[in-house]
């Protein structure tokens, strides 16, 4: 149904989904309290819709409405209606959008989904690639920067990752900030969060070769390794790990790991940000035909 607002209603429990986006803190806990993220930007909505996930509403100003009607048409919940069936679709003045959300709101829409179940490790990698099973998979190990985790999101998608496992301390890949800067690769892109960490005994078991990309004094090069036949394989199962921002990779990780990788640098730079580090990884480790 459609809701033309006029003014901001604190007593409005179906705005309380987009109150004060921009106090992160606050959005982490409430987001998981609600089971709920936030879609921003029409590309984004649309991908999440594309993907299966229900809206709880939308949100948008006047000059978005007709660009987003198919997408509120095809989206979980709808009934096929361009306004929403029973779901809100708020309407209103951008000033009053920046009052509500705390910010300029200039991608198009909002909207708050509701957070689908997260499969089991197991479950997921089976599943990739329409069932035929996973052959390349990053893991996320403690990243807190909600940037970092969307931009591996988007090499992921770009360069022939299968999965994506996240530790139980990463920050949260359907954060508003993360899905943003992932254009909305994370509903495409098949992941979920490891409960126990570090734990590498489900992958070696499923006949994966972990890989942890770290500084060390015996560390292989990325070209190296990726010459092993564990990665020549067309069948071979290589695990990516990635590290926190700060200290990289713990001990433990990098102990319970087949190989410690490298990537080779020049002009006596040591490494690279975790995003870009993993874009070349990601290419340099792709399934070659």
């Amino acid at each position: 149904m459609i809701v033309q607002l006029e003014h901001l209603d604190e007593a409005d429990e179906r705005l309380a989904d987009y109150t004060r986006l921009t106090d992160v803190a606050l959005r982490r806990r409430l987001e998981t309290e609600r089971g709920l993220y936030m879609a921003e930007s029409t590309k984004v909505i649309t991908r999440a819709v594309a993907a299966g996930h229900a809206p709880r509403s939308f949100l948008m100003a006047p000059r978005h409405w007709e660009q987003m009607r198919p997408v509120i048409a095809a989206a979980s919940g709808c009934g096929g209606r361009d306004d929403g069936g029973d779901i809100p679709v708020f309407i209103a003045p951008e000033e009053l959008l920046e009052s509500i959300t705390g910010f300029h709101l200039h991608r198009g829409a909002l909207a708050a989904m509701n957070r689908p179940a997260l499969a089991g490790v197991t479950e997921l990698l089976a599943g990739a690639r329409g069932g035929a099973g996973a052959r390349r998979i990053a893991v996320l190990e403690d990243l807190v920067d909600h940037t970092n985790v969307g931009a591996v999101f988007r090499s992921a998608a770009a360069l022939g990752v299968d999965a994506v496992l996240v530790t139980p301390h990463c920050a949260d890949p359907l954060y508003r900030r993360s899905v943003r800067v992932s254009m909305g690769t994370v509903f495409q892109v098949p992941w979920t969060r490891i409960d126990r960490w570090p734990a590498l005994d489900e992958l070696h078991v499923g006949g994966w070769t972990v890989a942890a990309l770290a500084l060390t004094g015996d560390s292989l090069g990325l070209d190296e390794f990726s010459a092993s036949p564990a990665c020549r394989d067309p069948e071979g199962r290589v695990a990516v790990v990635l590290g926190t921002e700060g200290d990289g990779l713990s001990r433990h990780t990098i102990a319970a790991s087949d190989a410690v990788v490298r990537i080779p640098m020049a002009g006596g730079v040591d490494s690279l940000n975790v995003a870009a580090a993993a874009a070349v990884a990601f290419w340099e480790l792709r399934v070659r035909p």
